[in-house]
């Protein structure tokens, strides 16, 4: 359930988002509002638990992970956003789970078996015609190549992000570490971010077309999605959690049936039905480990 929460929420991100970049705020601009909103989250919340001192050997890889969750992904996904679109965003981190997957092999161990390899390229093929057959043109695309690298970018940082997290997960309380991984995100991404974060009109920006969907951005997008799949971790692997990424497609058609923009076609069910099969291949055994 809490992947799949967090599963929602990035399935809205992806137009949500979208809608406000860059009329009313730039890319690097929404990275360090999404940074600061969630530290602070993190850290009030924080105050309500009991406190944890983090042991000298972990701090690299907290460190490399903030880098790679809380910077990389969320530079590279927000700059591609801008650059491609929200089709584009869709197919290109359902390469997630095949990079978590290789990388869970390598680091962490996990057994390559038959029914999980099965699983993800079942949920691959199912995203892939959900998002190809329902693509749309003529969308706020000025770089789509570079665009499209970014979340190439995007979708191999956050695989490793959540593979080399999941020890730590394991070690420590979600809020606590999630509170310095933000904290840290917050100082790597300032000088990148700073020039471009005070370029914004705060002041004059409409609630319903700015303000209401960057709070959605900063609570839900960064918050709560961090915070559903720091839990997921601590029941699934890493390569079973990213699975769920392969749902987001779903969420696009499911929203678009819904506001009588879009219609449910033969083949967008058969994607969906994939994309089913994928998942509960895919959670099956891990759940028995």
């Amino acid at each position: 359930m809490a992947a799949f929460g967090a599963t929602l929420i990035y399935g809205l991100n992806h137009t949500v988002a979208k809608n406000v970049m860059p009329v009313y705020i730039g890319p690097y601009a929404f990275i360090l509002l999404r940074v600061i909103g969630a530290s602070l989250l993190f850290w009030t919340v924080s105050l309500f638990i009991k406190s944890e001192k983090i042991d000298k050997k972990d701090w690299p890889r907290i460190i490399l992970c903030a880098f790679l969750g809380m910077v990389i992904n969320m530079l590279a996904f927000f700059k591609g956003l801008e650059l491609s679109t929200p089709v584009n965003s869709s197919v290109m981190i359902t390469l997630s789970p095949i990079v978590v997957f290789i990388f869970s092999a390598i680091l962490l161990k996990e057994k390559i078996q038959s029914m999980k390899a099965f699983g993800i390229i079942s949920g691959f093929v199912g995203a892939l015609i959900l998002v190809l057959y329902t693509a749309k043109t003529g969308e706020n695309a000025p770089n789509i190549p570079l665009g499209n690298f970014l979340f190439i970018v995007n979708s191999f940082a956050y695989g490793l992000y959540l593979v080399l997290v999941k020890p730590l997960i394991s070690k420590y309380n979600i809020i606590t570490l999630l509170k310095w991984l933000f904290l840290l995100g917050v100082i790597m991404n300032f000088p990148v971010t700073i020039s471009h974060f005070l370029e914004v009109e705060w002041t004059s920006l409409p609630l319903k077309e700015a303000v209401i969907p960057m709070l959605f951005v900063v609570i839900g997008t960064t918050f709560f999605t961090y915070l559903f799949n720091a839990y997921a971790l601590t029941k699934l692997t890493a390569s079973s959690l990213s699975s769920f990424i392969y749902l987001q497609p779903i969420v696009g058609i499911v929203f678009a049936i819904s506001t009588k923009s879009d219609s449910l076609s033969l083949v967008s069910l058969a994607g969906m039905i994939l994309i089913f099969i994928g998942i509960y291949l895919v959670t099956k055994r891990t759940v028995e480990i």
